[in-house]
């Protein structure tokens, strides 16, 4: 598998990716498919000295595939908040449960703290035992719970939010 910063290229695999969570989860509070016209503009702006936004990739029966997405973005626009980038990470139903939201988030988080970030936020739409057990792997500790802050698909979500300090 190869973790790399996503490019222009990569936007429809990631879009593919990103709408099914929309669709078939809870993990994304859209109900509504994004556009791959939004997502291009949001890789566009991300920086691999700034936000980095990466993917996963892999062999499949048609030559390399995109199999997974992680990226950072501004906690808060704050200017206290600098020193702080939320995070997420969304993988292909045909790749969960593989070790490549593990793979991205390893590769991510040390990119993180080489540009200097000390904070790393990352919120997860619960129940979501495998994001909580992936946030937890990196070190992230539970900072907050919001009970039924959302609704999707007729149901109140909570929503946690994990943080590790580099």
């Amino acid at each position: 598998m190869l973790i790399r910063l996503a490019t222009p290229e990569d936007v429809p695999a990631i879009t593919a990716i990103y709408n099914h969570a929309i669709l078939h989860t809870i993990a994304s509070f859209w109900y509504e498919p994004r556009p791959e016209e939004e997502l291009a503009r949001e890789v566009g702006a991300s920086g691999e000295t700034t936000y980095p936004w990466l993917v996963a990739e892999r062999d499949g029966p048609d030559g390399r595939q995109v199999v997974g997405t992680a990226w950072s973005k501004r906690w808060n626009p704050r200017t206290a908040y600098d020193i702080t980038c939320e995070v997420s990470v969304y993988i292909a139903p045909e790749a969960k449960g593989q070790g490549v939201g593990k793979s991205l988030y390893t590769d991510l988080f040390a990119r993180l703290r080489a540009i200097g970030y000390r904070h790393i936020i990352g919120g997860i739409s619960l129940p979501n035992e495998a994001s909580v057990r992936l946030h937890e792997s990196m070190g992230m500790k539970r900072v907050a719970l919001f009970p039924g802050i959302g609704e999707k698909f007729g149901k109140a979500i909570d929503v946690g939010y994990w943080q590790v300090s580099t």
